[in-house]
């Protein structure tokens, strides 16, 4: 089995624990001890799944689930002790895959686990969202317009993601630096502004359009601008 697992992890013994059932069933897997030290696992390599604590010392697991977000969408289970539903919907609002509070039962995780697995490979050849002529492909962060191949940033590429997934929601642009720069820009909701003045000058569409004093929202069945 060629599946790796990164598991980030502060109480040892549950680590250990995880780490041993996860290495008894044939998995690859690799483990943090803090969020700092699991984001810099992330960074070197390719995992097919990550099991994220949420109380950790550094960084917490919500920040580090955020931080991949902006880069991967690698599935994620948050396993902690937080069992308020205010939590929970904190998690899948941060797009985790799963969410599975102590004390668990192991032989349960591992079900967990293969049901992500297996729903992370029926999904792998169809991770393209669609809007209009617009065709993100999630798997290689490419644009396509009318079999045409646009070059976005990673930033705009995560604005444009967002703005589809929610539509027709306005998007406030506190929200897409919170999610997509996260703590880097302090409330400098500008640069928000110039990166969708980049994404419509590369699309050469109206599609995006501005909800004054808001942000943003897609449009449909526009016509092309002179």
């Amino acid at each position: 089995m060629d599946t790796s697992i990164l598991v980030i992890e502060d109480d040892s013994n549950i680590q250990e624990l995880i780490v041993e059932f996860l290495k008894a069933e044939g998995y690859n897997v690799d483990y943090a001890s803090d969020g700092l030290e699991g984001i810099q696992s992330f960074k070197k390599k390719e995992y097919d799944l990550i099991l994220l604590d949420v109380m950790m010392p550094n960084i917490d697991g919500f920040s580090v689930c955020k931080m991949i977000r902006q880069t991967s969408n690698v599935p994620i289970i948050f396993l902690t002790a937080l069992n308020e539903e205010s939590d929970e919907l904190k998690g899948f609002n941060l797009e985790c895959d799963d969410y599975i509070t102590k004390p668990f039962s192991f032989s349960l995780l591992m079900q967990r686990v293969k049901a992500v697995l297996r729903r992370g490979k029926n999904n792998v050849n169809s991770n393209v969202l669609g809007f209009d002529k617009l065709k993100l492909d999630l798997n290689t962060y490419s644009l396509e317009l009318d079999d045409r191949h646009i070059e976005l940033t990673l930033k705009e590429f995560n604005i444009l993601k967002t703005l589809i997934e929610k539509y027709p929601q306005v998007i406030t642009r506190e929200s897409l630096l919170d999610s997509i720069w996260g703590y880097d820009y302090y409330g400098d909701t500008r640069i928000v502004d110039a990166h969708i003045k980049n994404i419509r000058k590369k699309i050469s569409l109206p599609y995006i359009k501005t909800v004054k004093g808001i942000g943003y929202t897609l449009e449909k069945d526009i016509e092309v601008l002179e």
